[in-house]
């Protein structure tokens, strides 16, 4: 916290003063960057490997190199579970709420500065992808174009959905407090989801997050016969979105009612 920020009494800071505060506690935690280095690294790395090992120029070269994206994914909620609960854990969430009492402006601050962290971060490592699997393609094998239809949509829909299902994440930290058990409703719910209830209604299939992420890599195809059809992109991204407001939403509310 600066010192300017340390002047304002407790209750007047503002959403610049509560977002500071937030991006200082974030960008303090080595756990922070270990987690986004890895999320960079593994799309890249996972990219490289899955187009060294193409051999037919007509695979879908571009879902191949957005392969890693899923394990950015999972790490981005994890994240997001942890920039919530940690602050339970260790207590200093008392110490935050004594400082900006406003507690629905503590988690929009905290929500907008994770979601900007995330997004870069999934931006960056989905163009970092995209560019090592085009280098690692073997001779004989046209390298896709960031010009050709679709690819630019599907690179910038999946670092996007790294920064969603990130603040999915946080809601749901905010809502349950613990870590383990957000960290298991997250993972139900993004991955385990679509292996249950998809199973026992497939009609839901395209409205699960695990799908939707799917979708964006161009992993789900809908030809003759297909039991469930995909949403079209940005209409599948507006769900993610609708999951992780309600979730923010939510969160906020308990975290208004409840106490700390």
């Amino acid at each position: 916290m600066t010192a300017g920020t340390r002047r304002l009494p407790p209750g007047r800071y503002r959403f610049r003063h509560v977002a500071r505060m937030e991006w200082v506690k974030l960008a303090s935690l080595r756990s922070t960057w270990a987690t986004l280095g890895i999320t960079i690294a593994a799309a890249a790395g996972i990219a490289a490997l899955a187009a060294a090992g193409t051999k037919s120029p007509s695979q879908d070269l571009v879902n191949s190199m957005m392969t890693g994206m899923f394990a950015g994914v999972l790490l981005a909620g994890v994240l997001g579970v942890l920039a919530v609960t940690g602050e339970y854990t260790s207590g200093t969430i008392r110490a935050t709420l004594a400082a900006a009492p406003r507690r629905p402006l503590v988690l929009a601050a905290k929500a907008a500065v994770f979601g900007v962290t995330t997004l870069v971060t999934g931006q960056a490592a989905a163009f970092l992808a995209f560019f090592a699997g085009r280098t690692a393609l073997g001779h004989g094998i046209a390298a896709p174009a960031l010009s050709q239809p679709g690819v630019l949509r599907t690179i910038l829909l999946s670092g996007a959905s790294v920064a969603l299902v990130g603040l999915l994440g946080l809601g749901l930290g905010a809502i349950i407090r613990h870590t383990a058990a957000a960290v298991t409703v997250l993972v139900s719910v993004v991955y385990a989801g679509e292996l249950f209830l998809g199973q026992l209604n497939r009609t839901i299939d395209a409205y699960l997050p695990a799908y939707i992420a799917g979708d964006t890599l161009g992993g789900h195809t809908c030809g003759p016969g297909a039991v469930a059809c995909p949403l079209p992109a940005w209409a599948g991204m507006s769900v993610l979105a609708a999951y992780a407001a309600a979730a923010l939403l939510i969160g906020g509310c308990i975290l208004a009612w409840r106490d700390a």
